[in-house]
């Protein structure tokens, strides 16, 4: 018997299989690394070896205004390890500088003072200039120029007015965007709520090279990629983090450099083989990302890429607080069509995006794939509603997921953690 444990909510549900009816267990290699140093001092590391570039208190020298761009409250950037270092080594290069620190919102809501607290400590957030980026207010977003998606390219002046604009942030595999990190610092991060929708358009969706771990041919990274270069972001701090949201891997330097040798050593990592099967089994990793429906749509896409056409896809996620967004289910709950859904979505042009179309849609693509058996504690009515098939154990889940294929030794693939992998073709 193959047995596992499956993390769900704070807790796991265990799983026992036949072991000649399971193809492969899809492991990330971030839970076995180890690193060489600790956190603090692969920090340090690379900060003083930047990669492209000069260190950032030689570019700090003669620049007046300096921005470092910092993730907001829905990250786990562990910025109270790395703003210290680099508003230290600015300073230290400009004793004079004006630092903005301005928190990458997106189009999320703000963030509050006691997040910012528990993000970067009580003495910045009460000595620093920190400055929470609004997605809609017109009077500080500046326009920089046409995507190359055809939307309005308009950020926060407080990046766009920078002499010297940094960011810190964290690299690992996105569903969409190939990976987090980098330039999403811009883009979504400090841009307009148009620049973001025209981004996130029903074409670049759809394209496939759209996927977790790609970036060659990637039109939505183009477009971010566009962006930072034209906002003039010049260097990052980024980290890779371990399940426990502790950094095993620093790099710092160009945007473009230092990001690509991170996007590299996590694929190392992360890469797992395509291993098709009848059955997929994949969770959201747990809290806090399988919250709610609308975020399980990441972990679902790992299973996407390995599930055999017309197979099924069993989902874990504790989904306590529900869908996570009403403009994602009023999109799925048009219709019980999705060939009818996708088409409706794809309609729409670059300059048409709704919020949250494109969570919608990556689902729907997964749906016209496979059927989703979903366990968790939302409503059954809510998961049948959103074309998922609602269950509450592992067993009920295989129970059902045979009798739609009409098979009781159907083959089976599991991946414990669908938003830490990429799967390679």
């Amino acid at each position: 018997m193959v047995k596992l444990e499956l993390p769900y909510g704070k807790t796991s549900l265990p799983l026992s299989l036949e072991e000649n009816r399971v193809r492969a267990v899809l492991h990330s290699g971030i839970a076995g690394y180890v690193p060489d140093a600790s956190p603090e001092e692969l920090v340090r590391r690379a900060l003083e070896a930047p990669v492209g570039c000069e260190m950032l208190e030689q570019l700090s020298k003669g620049k007046k205004k300096v921005t470092i761009i910092a993730s907001d409250h829905t990250r786990p950037v562990p910025s109270r390890l790395l703003m210290p270092p680099m508003l230290e080594s600015i300073r230290k290069g400009n004793p004079a500088a004006e630092i903005t620190i301005l928190i990458a919102t997106g189009c999320h809501r703000d963030t509050t003072r006691e997040e910012l607290i528990a993000k970067f400590g009580e003495e910045i957030v009460q000595t620093e200039n920190i400055i929470v980026h609004d997605c809609d207010d017109e009077e500080n977003l500046c326009l920089l120029g046409t995507l190359p998606s055809g939307g309005k390219c308009r950020i926060s002046r407080y990046a766009a007015e920078a002499d010297l604009l940094i960011a810190e942030g964290f690299i690992e595999p996105h569903f969409f965007a190939g990976y987090s990190g980098g330039r999403k610092a811009v883009l979504p991060g400090v841009a307009a709520r148009e620049t973001v929708l025209a981004n996130h358009c029903s074409e670049f969706i759809a394209h496939p090279a759209a996927r977790a771990g790609s970036l060659e041919a990637n039109p939505i990274h183009q477009d971010m990629l566009w962006a930072a270069e034209k906002a003039g972001l010049e260097f990052i701090l980024n980290v890779v983090l371990d399940a426990d949201k502790k950094p095993i891997y620093a790099v710092a330097g160009d945007p473009r450099q230092a990001h690509a040798a991170g996007c590299a050593f996590l694929e190392n990592l992360c890469g797992v083989p395509q291993t098709p099967a009848d059955i997929v089994i994949t969770t959201n990793g747990g809290y806090p990302l399988d919250q709610n429906i609308y975020q399980a749509v990441k972990g679902m896409t790992a299973a996407e890429a390995t599930v055999n056409p017309g197979g099924v896809i069993i989902m874990l996620a504790k989904s306590g607080d529900g869908h996570g967004g009403d403009a994602f289910c009023k999109e799925l709950m048009a219709s019980a069509n999705m060939n009818a859904l996708m088409a409706g979505i794809l309609s729409r042009g670059r300059g048409q995006t709704l919020p949250d179309q494109w969570q919608a849609q990556i689902m729907i693509r997964v749906l016209q794939k496979a059927r989703v058996i979903y366990i968790s504690e939302a409503p059954d009515d809510l998961v049948r509603a959103l074309h998922m098939v609602p269950a509450h154990s592992l067993g009920q889940a295989m129970t059902l997921a045979e009798e739609i294929l009409g098979n009781p030794q159907a083959s089976v693939t599991v991946i414990p953690d669908g938003v830490s992998v990429i799967v390679l073709p």
